[in-house]
């Protein structure tokens, strides 16, 4: 009994670090990688065995075991969903650090742990069956749950993108003002700012240095957040520049709506609070409370009405 118990510990453990173990490695940027390399090697060029040893040890160990079982993972996602994970992971940002083929690797390693995990517990007092049962259905959640985190982490940095926006068009305002471009004034807000928000401005700079058209490059931008406020914003400015308008006066005039559109979704998320405080007072707090007010009377009202 002890050794299942263990086997059931490892499992459950080997789960966790399965499926957060992207959340981990998307913290590491490939500055650091690059520079840890050029330390290793010294003045000279880095080698490629020293750029891969100079990777976190759990993205060596984790992703050839996540490459290998993309296969399976990929023959239990429909074809239909491929082209959406893909876009998701661009959307979440992780399309650099996290590839399609290392996501489906991940969903099925997930499923798999899980299953097993629910089999080996619901095994030692269930029937064969019930336990095959609860197994098949651990290994559908556990399928799903990647794509939960992923549909997490793109809500997330979309709301972290309507957060910064109206902060980085008055930045832009203000340089456009005092003389800038609209590019210029674009990079100084990435050169001040180490957000989700100006790491996109940076693409959108390079594209443009690299000989994409304006227009495409913001199109861009809106295919890799998502956003609707960046959608808006952009749509604005390219109407804006084919009707002659001033940049300025589009930036300001945009700052000023975002900032309002930000204080009502504010509002509206304080408004919804209350609503979701009910349930876990009324299941969890209400409960405790009568306990300690009215667990004292009760042997009273026994011996009074016994």
């Amino acid at each position: 009994m002890e050794s299942s118990y263990l086997i059931i510990a490892l499992l459950v453990m080997a789960t966790t670090v399965t499926v957060f173990m992207g959340m981990r490695m998307q913290r590491l940027h490939r500055e650091n990688v690059i520079s840890a390399a050029l330390h290793i090697g010294g003045n000279g060029a880095p080698s490629l065995r020293e750029l891969e040893l100079a990777k976190p040890r759990s993205e060596r160990m984790l992703m050839p075991l996540l490459r290998r079982m993309h296969g399976f993972g990929r023959m239990l996602t429909p074809a239909r969903n491929l082209t959406q994970l893909q876009h998701n992971l661009v959307l979440a940002g992780l399309s650099n650090r996290l590839s399609l083929t290392d996501f489906l690797g991940l969903r099925f390693l997930s499923g798999l742990a899980l299953g097993v995990t629910l089999f080996l517990v619901s095994s030692s007092n269930r029937p064969p069956l019930l336990a095959l049962l609860f197994a098949f259905a651990g290994f559908i959640a556990g399928l799903y749950m990647p794509n939960l985190w992923l549909h997490s982490k793109v809500r997330n940095r979309q709301r972290a993108i309507e957060r910064s926006l109206p902060d980085a068009l008055d930045m832009m305002s203000i340089c456009v003002d005092a003389g800038l471009g609209f590019e210029a004034a674009m990079q100084k807000v990435t050169t001040q700012w180490d957000t989700e928000l100006s790491l996109e401005m940076q693409r959108v700079i390079n594209e443009i240095r690299l000989g994409v058209a304006r227009v495409d490059a913001l199109h861009n931008l809106i295919h890799r957040t998502g956003a609707t406020d960046v959608a808006n914003f952009v749509a604005v400015l390219i109407q804006a520049d084919k009707l002659g308008i001033a940049i300025k006066d589009v930036l300001r005039t945009q700052a000023d709506q975002m900032r309002i559109r930000r204080r009502q979704r504010a509002e509206e998320t304080a408004q919804k609070a209350p609503l979701k405080m009910l349930f876990p007072l009324i299941f969890f707090i209400f409960p405790a409370m009568f306990a300690i007010i009215l667990g004292p009377t009760i042997p009273r009202f026994l011996r009074i009405f016994g």
